[in-house]
């Protein structure tokens, strides 16, 4: 299903959602007060039941993720997900490892949206900045179960649905946390994201972002 999307267009939009994230880690440090690194080595596009599939042989049956809408001239489902038992670890490394369990249990839910919110909000909105265009981002929900349950919301999928699967890696407080963004699309939004894209390179000659716009 990459095939969907050009050689060219999958590399100017992975350059993109790397920007995005670069950005989104900027906001982490200014959160967590030290570094952030955040990386997206590979951008694919999957069915919906490929991305069910590769969560299932990837990592355990439980997850957690921060699922959020976003309108535009693309719409969608945003997800950042990532296995239950990294969940913790991963508040702990942005609250700080000095409080006890029982409180860092107590924030996670808003800790989780809050995290959530930034790398999804930093992402989106990056990338539609860089095509020029602008998203509306609902509140961050959690959702918590296998993997089948965040590719299965309400209203009911579309059988054409096209998912933009993310590998990310964390590194804070030198923790190294592995988590996924998935993008959920249909086929209408997946083909005006072709032919913004297909501008967005015509722009930069070649598929290289503007020096202003490098995170």
């Amino acid at each position: 299903m990459t095939d969907i999307l050009s050689e060219l267009e999958l590399d100017a939009l992975t350059e993109m959602v790397n920007i995005g994230v670069g950005r989104a880690a900027a906001s982490l440090r200014e959160m967590v007060g030290e570094q952030v690194l955040l990386s997206v080595p590979k951008v694919t596009l999957v069915s919906r039941d490929k991305a069910i599939l590769a969560l299932g042989e990837n990592e355990v049956s439980h997850l957690v993720g921060i699922h959020q809408v976003f309108e535009g001239d693309i719409s969608g489902r945003a997800l950042l997900i990532f296995p239950d038992t990294k969940s913790l670890e991963l508040v702990r490394a942005v609250v700080g490892g000095d409080l006890p369990l029982e409180e860092i249990i107590e924030l996670e839910q808003e800790a989780l949206a809050e995290i959530g919110n930034i790398i999804l909000n930093g992402c989106l909105a990056t990338v539609a900045n860089l095509l020029q265009r602008s998203l509306k981002m609902s509140l961050p929900e959690i959702l918590r179960g296998e993997p089948a349950v965040f590719f299965d919301l309400a209203p009911p999928p579309a059988a054409g649905d096209v998912v933009m699967f993310l590998f990310i890696n964390f590194a804070i407080r030198s923790r190294d946390i592995r988590g996924y963004i998935a993008m959920i699309m249909d086929m209408p939004s997946l083909a005006v994201l072709r032919v913004l894209l297909g501008e967005f390179i015509e722009r930069t000659a070649g598929g290289a972002a503007p020096a202003e716009d490098r995170g």
